[in-house]
């Protein structure tokens, strides 16, 4: 008889949390990272846009968050996270940091695939009279957006480790589970089955993200 204390109800109540942060802090983390990443793009000097100063500090800005290990993060802005959601503990108080982590992450991805683009096709947008505003929506944003697809998706999966890495203090979650049951109480099949879980999950996202990039490559 296999001697576990994980049951059904615990394991979906823990899946149930991790796609609730992994979902929430995704949405927002892209919308932030996506504008980040714009905006770096247009403000470097050879952008559309140069702009010195406001390049500088949007990267120095993207190089300090990333430049900070994820759990450390978390505690640091304990005070900020609380004043946002009233909380600092539980899936609410983890949204914030993870927000905070990936926007960033994607920003940087995001500004990687959009240089990916040919400078000729920006010339040739400039040549026909296009706006700054047209140049990315009708040239450069359709020309990398099989790239921007594999950006996100490493985003997300790194989001995932993040959200696992959350649960070491309470968060809630596929990583709470296997801390307070798989490690903290010696529970083999727990630590295995939340092993399992992740590993299924990131490789469906990766599954997904890659066969929808390589459809958007081919139109």
């Amino acid at each position: 008889m296999i001697d576990t204390l994980l049951t059904p109800e615990l394991f979906l109540e823990a899946l149930g949390e991790t796609l609730y942060m992994l979902g929430i802090s995704l949405f927002f983390g892209s919308i932030l990272g996506i504008l980040l990443g714009i905006a770096v793009v247009v403000t470097r000097p050879a952008g559309v846009l140069p702009n010195a100063v406001v390049s500088f500090v949007l990267n120095a800005f993207i190089n300090v968050v990333r430049s900070l290990p994820f759990i450390i993060l978390l505690v640091a802005i304990l005070p900020f996270t609380r004043m946002i959601v009233g909380t600092s503990i539980g899936v609410n108080g983890a949204l914030v940091p993870l927000i905070l982590m990936v926007a960033p992450y994607i920003g940087r991805l995001v500004e990687n695939s959009l240089l990916e683009v040919p400078e000729g096709i920006v010339e040739a947008a400039k040549s026909m009279g296009a706006t700054p505003v047209q140049i990315f929506v009708r040239f450069l944003l359709p020309e990398a957006r099989g790239s921007l697809v594999l950006a996100l998706t490493t985003a997300t999966i790194g989001l995932l480790d993040a959200t696992a890495m959350a649960g070491t203090v309470g968060a809630g979650g596929i990583g709470d589970l296997a801390i307070s049951y798989g490690y903290q109480r010696f529970d083999g099949i727990t630590m295995l089955v939340t092993v399992v879980t992740l590993v299924v999950i990131v490789q469906l996202i990766q599954l997904f993200g890659t066969r929808l990039a390589r459809k958007l490559r081919r139109r």
